[in-house]
């Protein structure tokens, strides 16, 4: 596999400090935003953003975290859990609620996500947060804050790391091995197409 990073420590910092101030400039007031982190990197995401916001515009906003599981439809569900680890310790009734997650691709997540929006309650409006849209859209849905747009191959995956779950800060984009071939020019490895590689 080939390891490329996106993103560095400091290219993340200078990312979120940039969408923390575009929320506060395009929200009519923040003293009705809430910010919902989805598990598991989303979470911290949305806390570094809160603590932006307040070091940048002095206003706390409430940050909750929200478990998906229960709610995905690529998951059979003989029994739904009990337990998740859902924590919204405030209501989100009339709010402006802002998901967060690291990376939107199908927008299944999403849809999961907002279905357990609203059962917490009827928000006024949903908008969504990513670090990293990497494409393949399965559903219409759409970020309203990119940190970064990443076109990639479906056969490739974004590894997203932070410090609060991962110990580092970075973001990487890792791609198939290229096919080898031996000496008489037979294949080595997954079948491919022209030379090789997929079409």
């Amino acid at each position: 596999m080939a390891e490329k990073v996106l993103m560095t420590e400091e290219d993340i910092r200078r990312t979120l400090a940039r969408i923390a101030h575009e929320i506060i400039e395009r929200s009519k007031s923040l003293d009705n935003v809430v910010l919902i982190g989805m598990y598991t990197r989303g979470v911290p995401l949305a806390r570094r953003l809160a603590q932006n916001i307040q070091n940048y515009n002095q206003t706390a906003v409430p940050v909750g975290a929200l478990d998906i599981l229960p709610y995905r439809d690529d998951v059979q569900h003989d029994v739904p859990p009990k337990v998740t680890r859902t924590e919204v310790p405030f209501s989100i009734v009339g709010k402006s609620v802002i998901l967060v997650d690291d990376v939107l691709y199908t927008g299944r997540s999403i849809r999961a996500a907002m279905d357990g929006i609203i059962d917490l309650g009827r928000p006024q409006s949903i908008q969504l947060i990513v670090l990293i849209d990497r494409g393949h859209r399965e559903l219409p849905i759409r970020a309203d804050y990119v940190g970064k747009n990443v076109p990639s191959g479906h056969d490739e995956s974004i590894a997203v790391k932070l410090k609060e779950t991962d110990g580092l800060d970075e973001v990487a984009i890792i791609s198939p091995s290229p096919v080898k071939t031996s000496q008489n020019g037979a294949l080595n490895g997954t079948q491919g197409g022209k030379n090789g590689l997929k079409e």
